[in-house]
């Protein structure tokens, strides 16, 4: 009999197909667990897997299954998951660090030349017939583009210094900040504060938790200035997002590229509204290759759960 796996949260059938493979599934597709199954299904629960960095999996939920030993996380994200009380229950819990660093690096590029080259804006002036008529469009006015510019790096993780990589080849300046010092070719920085007075484009991709949340606020985003942009790849709560709208609207930044939110999947409408900003729904991870990457760590972190053996890739706050 193949060992029984909870399917924890939401996931598309196609990305569940090799756990179904080896393991019994029983698939909670997002319900809270009371409803999706009977205290009876649940108490043999010896696994399961999560997108640890949405929705909440706490002590309730553990307290349901009181043979859980493994929490696994689909992708790096953990922020959505009680470490504290897995702790005392003695429950391992695994991620799949840097699976999908290279896929989220990518689309932070994507979104930060989509928003210092205005190309939204470009694509609706060819659509739109406005290009055609040569109509005049003060969003169309050249602006300053990416030799030269000063790039910032919030976090220097596995996917900022790949961030950090790309950017570089733009012939770019790039400094960072992050909480601790990293042999890496770039300028360091000993404060977020200082960084955002030196760059012009800030890349946000520090790990999500208690300690940064809305680390950039309204101070931040003034310190960059208003030929300033903003990219956020990492998580929504990072950024003050009352602040970020505000700073838009006044045009004390220039813009700002999002592919994360606070309340996901809800991007707040006023932000849709505004023409300085490109907008995508947490894809940066959403690529085959990162799939199978994430999918080949969560494989071999239950392979080694039920054979009692460590986690290859545990979750590690250090």
């Amino acid at each position: 009999m193949p060992d029984k796996v909870l399917i924890y949260s939401r996931f598309p059938k196609a990305q569940l197909q090799r756990f179904g493979e080896r393991y019994e599934l029983l698939n909670a597709a997002g319900k809270r667990l009371n409803e999706a199954f009977s205290a009876a299904e649940l108490a043999d629960i010896r696994a399961l897997i999560t997108a640890g960095g949405s929705g909440r999996l706490g002590a309730d939920a553990m307290d349901m299954m009181p043979k859980l030993g493994a929490i696994i996380c689909y992708g790096t994200g953990y922020d959505g998951i009680d470490l504290a009380a897995a702790a005392k229950r003695n429950i391992a819990v695994g991620n799949s660090p840097g699976a999908n660093a290279a896929s989220v690096a990518d689309i932070a590029v994507t979104l930060m030349l989509a928003a210092v080259r205005r190309l939204l804006v470009a694509d609706n002036y060819v659509r739109g017939g406005d290009w055609a008529g040569a109509k005049p469009s003060p969003m169309m006015r050249p602006l300053a583009g990416m030799r030269g510019r000063k790039v910032g790096v919030y976090g220097m993780g596995e996917i900022g210094r790949k961030i950090a990589a790309r950017v570089a080849a733009f012939e770019t300046e790039v400094g960072y900040f992050s909480r601790s010092r990293h042999d890496v070719p770039y300028q360091y920085f000993s404060s977020l504060e200082a960084l955002a007075d030196w760059c012009s484009v800030l890349m946000i991709a520090v790990r999500a938790g208690p300690d940064n949340n809305h680390a950039v606020n309204a101070d931040i985003l003034r310190r960059l200035g208003r030929d300033g942009f903003v990219v956020n790849i990492s998580r929504g709560s990072v950024i003050d997002e009352a602040a970020l709208l505000a700073a838009l609207s006044d045009q004390a930044i220039a813009g700002a590229g999002l592919d994360v939110y606070a309340t996901e999947p809800h991007a707040p409408d006023a932000l849709t509204a505004l023409p300085n900003v490109v907008l995508t729904p947490h894809i940066g991870g959403h690529t085959l290759e990162s799939h199978v990457a994430m999918q080949d760590c969560v494989l071999a972190n239950l392979e080694a759960f039920f054979a009692g053996k460590p986690l290859p890739y545990p979750v590690r706050l250090a």
